[in-house]
C-alpha cells in the first residue's frame, strides 16, 4: 500500500479484493428485510417492476444479486429457508423424527416402532433414493395417496404402496418445490432492503407492497397483484399461484435477520437488528436457535412458532416482544 493511498489505488484494491457475497449492514434507525424474486419470476421485466415499486415506496436497496440453483442446492439454502418443512423432508432421517406414535397408529393401523425397525419409513430424499425416482414422480405419488396425516405445522406423513410393502414418507411435497430453486439454470434475484418504520409499517410492507400469499387476492398495486395481472407481458410461463407467487419477503424484522444469516452469511453482531437483539439481552445462542422457527414457550404459558409470534411487528415492537418471549 502506498504511503498516501490515492483514489485510483483504492479503486484497484477494491476490484481485486471485493467479497464474493456483499455483507448487508442495515441502519439502526430502519428495519431491514430480505426479498427475492423466485426462479419462475426472475425476469428482467419483473426485476424492473420490483425496483420501481421499491423506489416509489421509499424502500432502499442495500445490496442485490443472484444466487444460482446449484449453489442453493449445494449449500442447502432453500432447506434452511423452509427449515420447519425441510427438516422433515431432507435434513433429518425419518427414524429420528418426533412422530407421535399414537396418532401414527390411529391413522395407519401400524406401530411406529415396528415400521422403523422394518426400514419402511423415509424422508423425501431417502424415498427418492430408495425407489429410484425423482422429485416430480415422488410428488405425483404423494398427491395420489389417500392415506395422509398432519402431525403438526409443516409435518405431514403419507403411506405409499410399493409392491407388497407399505412405505411411509414425510413432507414429499417439499421436494418438488425445492427442485424449482435448485435446478440447473434457475436462480433467485435477491435484495436486502431497508425502510423507515415511521413511514412504512411492516404490515403495509407485506400487505400493500408485497401482497398476500394468494396473488389472485392481492391488491392491484402490490407486486404480487401486478404480477398476477400482467404475467404474460412480464415473461412468466403461467399465472402466479399461492406457491409460485413471484416474490418472497421476510415476515418480520426478526425473520429478516434469520434470512440474512442464511442467504447472505451475515453475522449477528454485525447486523444492525442482530446487534439490537444482543443489546436487549437475547443471547447469540437463542437467536441462532430461533432462526429456524422452533416452537418456544410463550408468556401466556402456551407454546408456538417464534416467527408467527413476531410476524408483522415493527422494529421496536419486535424487539420488545422478543425480550418478553425470551423471559417466558
Amino acid at each position: 500500500m502506498p504511503a498516501r493511498p490515492t483514489l485510483e489505488w483504492l479503486g484497484e484494491w477494491l476490484l481485486e479484493n471485493k467479497p464474493t457475497k456483499p455483507i448487508a449492514l442495515a441502519s439502526e434507525k430502519y428495519q431491514s428485510a430480505f426479498v427475492f424474486a423466485k426462479p419462475h419470476a426472475n425476469t428482467s421485466a419483473v426485476l424492473e417492476m420490483i425496483a420501481e415499486k421499491f423506489a416509489e415506496q421509499g424502500i432502499e436497496v442495500l445490496t442485490e444479486g443472484e444466487i444460482d440453483g446449484p449453489t442453493i442446492d449445494a449449500e442447502k439454502l432453500i432447506d434452511q429457508h423452509y427449515y420447519a418443512i425441510a427438516s422433515k423432508a431432507t435434513i433429518t432421517t425419518a427414524s429420528q423424527l418426533p412422530v407421535p406414535a399414537a396418532k401414527f397408529a390411529e391413522t395407519f393401523g401400524e406401530d411406529w416402532s415396528t415400521v422403523c425397525a422394518d426400514g419402511r419409513c423415509f424422508n423425501s430424499l431417502e424415498m427418492c433414493k430408495h425407489l429410484g425416482i425423482d422429485a416430480v414422480e415422488l410428488n405425483k405419488r404423494w398427491k395420489a395417496t389417500t392415506n395422509l396425516v398432519k402431525f403438526g405445522g409443516g409435518f405431514y406423513c403419507a403411506s405409499i404402496v410399493d409392491g407388497d410393502k407399505t412405505l411411509y414418507v414425510f413432507n414429499a411435497f417439499f421436494m418438488s418445490m425445492r427442485g424449482k430453486f435448485t435446478a440447473p439454470g434457475s436462480a433467485i434475484h435477491y435484495y436486502v432492503v431497508q425502510f423507515d418504520p415511521a413511514k412504512l409499517s411492516w404490515a403495509d410492507f407485506r400487505g400493500a407492497v408485497l401482497g398476500p400469499t394468494d396473488p389472485a387476492k392481492a391488491p392491484d398495486t402490490s407486486l404480487r397483484g401486478m404480477m398476477y395481472a400482467r404475467w404474460q407481458s412480464l415473461g412468466l410461463e403461467g399465472a402466479p399461484n399461492t406457491t409460485d407467487n413471484g416474490v418472497h419477503a421476510s415476515a418480520s424484522p426478526f425473520e429478516g435477520l434469520a434470512e440474512r444469516l442464511n442467504w447472505m452469511k451475515a453475522t449477528i453482531a454485525d447486523d444492525a437488528f442482530g446487534k439490537k437483539m444482543l443489546d436487549a439481552g437475547i443471547s447469540e445462542e437463542t437467536i441462532k436457535k430461533w432462526s429456524v422457527d422452533p416452537r418456544v414457550p410463550m408468556p401466556d404459558g402456551s407454546s408456538g412458532s417464534i416467527f408467527d409470534a413476531l410476524e408483522d411487528l415493527d422494529l421496536a415492537d419486535c424487539i420488545a416482544k422478543a425480550v418478553e418471549i425470551n423471559s417466558a
